[in-house]
């Protein structure tokens, strides 16, 4: 298979996993411009495999192998993609997409840095780590796409993506407590937690106790969405569908799964913000 060939078919099989697993990233896609979609398609691609990481591991080890094996891909010397990929349809996307766009090398090592935590049952720290957390991860990710939809203005997101980022980690959060009481996992800031008369325990034990936090956890997410919204009129049009991902998953994800209601106010909420 020659180098163009394999390239398109690794982005065809990003641009499936995304379809397939992460509908809110894949349907913004489309309102990108359309000779910038498979560089998107290969870094949501990446985010949503380096997120599934703790799905498929048992111990933390094997899952510190893997971010670090994504680590060696983006820093490999190869001056082929495919041969840096090592036969993964993803990586090599990613690599010839961080190549293309010039995309840099440090953001990526700090996502991998952050997605550590994910991996370990130590609880959130205060809200400041909880930001620096979403920063680095839901936060990144905008801002690598942004600067795949247009370099040149993608300075102009970075206050919305911080906000967006940290709004749209409070809702999953909440979304995916149960799954993460499972594993002894405590995403909600100390500090929230003590405000509503919590501690870690307290949270992973759950039940009427634990609604407070919860409710605070939205309210603390709505405040920064509601700052990242406030700045999308200013936005260049060319760099919007970055932010729109995050932007619907802060208000809120329906909890039962995807359904043609769901899908519809996706559609909408992302036509208008496009408009605005």
């Amino acid at each position: 298979m020659s180098g163009a060939s394999a390239h398109a078919a690794a982005y065809a099989e990003c641009a499936r996993i995304v379809q397939e697993g992460d509908p809110d990233r894949a349907v913004s896609v489309g309102f990108a411009s359309a000779d910038r979609r498979d560089g998107l398609w290969a870094l949501y691609a990446f985010a949503l495999e380096t997120a599934r990481v703790r799905d498929h591991v048992s111990q933390p080890l094997p899952g510190e192998i893997r971010l670090q094996w994504w680590r060696d891909r983006l820093n490999a010397d190869e001056t082929e993609a495919e041969a840096a990929g090592q036969g993964s349809p993803v990586a090599t996307a990613l690599i010839d997409t961080v190549r293309r766009y010039d995309l840099p090398l440090d953001a990526f090592d700090r996502y991998l840095d952050a997605r550590i935590f994910d991996l370990y049952a130590d609880p959130m720290g205060s809200r400041t780590d909880f930001e620096a957390y979403a920063g680095e991860t839901q936060s990144a990710i905008v801002m690598l796409a942004a600067m795949v939809l247009d370099r040149a203005e993608a300075p102009k997101v970075a206050d919305a993506a911080g906000h967006a980022g940290v709004a749209a980690c409070a809702a999953l959060t909440v979304r995916d407590v149960e799954r993460h009481r499972s594993r002894h996992q405590v995403f909600v800031p100390a500090d929230i937690l003590a405000a509503t008369g919590l501690d870690a325990s307290g949270w992973l034990a759950g039940g009427a106790k634990a609604h407070p936090a919860e409710r605070a956890m939205f309210a603390y997410g709505r405040e920064h969405l509601a700052q990242a919204e406030a700045q999308i009129p200013r936005l260049p049009r060319s760099v919007r569908a970055a932010l729109l991902p995050a932007l619907f998953a802060a208000r809120g994800l329906d909890q039962k799964g995807e359904g043609r209601g769901e899908a519809i106010r996706r559609l909408w909420f992302y036509w208008r913000t496009m408009r605005r």
